[in-house]
């Protein structure tokens, strides 16, 4: 059976300072699943917890006491409301959430690609040269998949997003990693058993077709590997909302998944 479109497990609220559009409340979010049909969503607010050191200035606020005002989510007649969060990995392989958290969560977002925050995720010498960017595109990964994590409930973000070099420079870093590398941890993810997610990003920054190929190499090699994907929006304004779904419905097709390709979805706690 094709691969249906019924979730989006990467979604913010105004909750996250980088959101900037008070309109986005769980309520508005509720409502794009409704309009389209989607059965399960997730909130994923930015969040460092205050009992795990390094936050930056941007993240200090972005706690657990504040994400969880979002609580109680509405839930739809046909639309589960989970309560999930997008947490942080910075340049020193820590995970910006202890261990006691991981039970509060319904699901858990990890971005490895974090790459546009020069001295938190990465350093200022790093952040110069698109070959250690390939690096730790790789180490990164390899490292949060080492870590001991309840990979049923973890999804890796956005893996071929802007975000790894802004101003386009994207493509250039995920043509130094060679398929072999991609293999290895995509090999590793799909015995972790977590989810490999397709983002909107992924979908929307390619300028040329070579750039879009570079793109799908990714997910095709992790297809091929066994992983199992999510589709997650990353929305964080009313405009992100609506212009979601065709970028994902996309790629699905590109990808020619099918149902056997989905990650088993979280459930409400």
């Amino acid at each position: 059976m094709k691969y249906r479109i019924d979730h989006d497990l990467h979604l913010h609220s105004r909750l996250s300072s980088c959101s900037g559009d008070p309109t986005q409340t769980p309520e508005a979010i509720l409502r794009y699943a409704e309009q389209n049909h989607l059965s399960t969503i997730c909130l994923t607010d930015h969040y460092w917890d205050s009992a795990v050191p390094g936050a930056s200035k941007w993240y200090m606020p972005q706690n657990f006491d504040h994400i969880a005002e979002s609580r109680p989510l509405p839930q739809g007649e046909n639309t589960a409301f989970l309560f999930g969060c997008e947490t942080e990995f910075d340049k020193h392989f820590t995970l910006a959430m202890p261990k006691e958290r991981f039970s509060d969560f319904d699901f858990i977002i990890i971005p490895t690609t974090h790459l546009h925050m020069t001295g938190l995720t990465i350093s200022e010498e790093d952040a110069e040269r698109d070959e250690r960017r390939a690096a730790l595109w790789v180490e990164r990964l390899d490292r949060v998949l080492d870590m001991d994590l309840p990979f049923h409930k973890i999804g890796i973000a956005h893996l071929a997003c802007s975000l790894i070099k802004k101003s386009g420079g994207y493509v250039a870093v995920l043509k130094q990693i060679p398929d072999a590398a991609y293999e290895r941890v995509f090999t590793k993810a799909a015995a972790r058993g977590c989810g490999i997610e397709l983002n909107t990003d992924d979908c929307v920054h390619a300028e040329k077709p070579e750039d879009e190929g570079q793109t799908l190499r990714v997910f095709r090699i992790a297809k091929a590997c066994g992983c199992k994907f999510y589709l997650g929006s990353d929305a964080h304004t009313g405009k992100g909302l609506a212009g979601a779904i065709a970028p994902l419905a996309r790629m699905v097709e590109l990808l020619d998944l099918d149902e056997n390709d989905k990650f088993p979805l979280p459930t409400l706690r």
